[in-house]
């Protein structure tokens, strides 16, 4: 069981003509728990006079390697990572129309912060590049603690924390993360086991001794990766419900 992709049907910065446009379908997807805080901080910015227009929410894997490419190409400034490295992928991310929210960045920040959604900057700042992106990373702001903690290494030393999070965003709704190869599913399963307070070494999609002794000591049975997607989803659906 991995965490599924709701749409949400959120206004948009795009037009229809004169008319304002919710997202394209294309972008209309996230998980549950995202959809929730997207609904809860647009009612709050409404009740202060403001709106919240959303200009991306999912991005596809081709989708992603196109922004990517724009970025490295110089026809767009903000950063954007290959594919298996933005929040995007995993319907976690979006990216919002700051002057229609008709308040100072930092309020807005003290709005999104009760509800899970973390910036991807470390100061209210709306001449920053990527001042707009916000973040519901759920249960996966685990792992990104968990390489911080220094317990998993293999995704570079600067920014792996970060990128391991979105790794294991993206696995947990069934699209490709490239590190893992054709081993997508165990990646889903080492994911799932951080999550649920297993230390297993790295996220590396290579099922070994600490990956089993993990199984064994949450109580998940099996001795095939089809029971062990199951179990650790069943486990991560009971602890995470909001996220299913």
């Amino acid at each position: 069981m991995k965490t599924p992709l709701v749409t949400v049907g959120w206004p948009s910065t795009y037009f229809s003509g004169a008319a304002r446009a919710n997202l394209p379908k294309r972008m209309d997807h996230c998980t549950p728990d995202t959809k929730t805080a997207i609904e809860k901080v647009g009612a709050a910015v409404a009740a202060k006079g403001g709106k919240l227009y959303l200009s991306d929410l999912f991005r596809s894997y081709e989708m992603q390697a196109a922004a990517h490419d724009d970025f490295v190409k110089g026809r767009k400034s903000a950063n954007s990572p290959p594919p298996g490295g933005s929040f995007h992928e995993a319907g976690r991310a979006f990216d919002l129309d700051l002057d229609a929210l008709k308040m100072p960045l930092r309020d807005f920040w003290a709005l999104a912060a009760p509800l899970g959604l973390v910036p991807i900057i470390d100061a209210p700042d709306s001449t920053k590049n990527e001042s707009w992106h916000f973040e519901c990373r759920g249960s996966h702001q685990l792992v990104y603690d968990y390489y911080k903690a220094g317990k998993g290494d293999n995704f570079g030393p600067k920014s792996g924390p970060y990128k391991a999070a979105a790794a294991s965003a993206i696995v947990s709704i069934g699209v490709k993360v490239d590190k893992f190869g054709a081993n997508q599913d165990a990646a889903y399963v080492q994911s799932g086991l951080i999550r649920l307070g297993a230390d297993i070494g790295n996220m590396d999609a290579a099922i070994g001794k600490r990956t089993r002794d993990a199984l064994t000591a949450l109580g998940i049975a099996g001795s095939t990766l089809a029971e062990w997607v199951a179990g650790v989803g069943a486990a991560l659906k009971a602890k995470f419900p909001r996220e299913f």
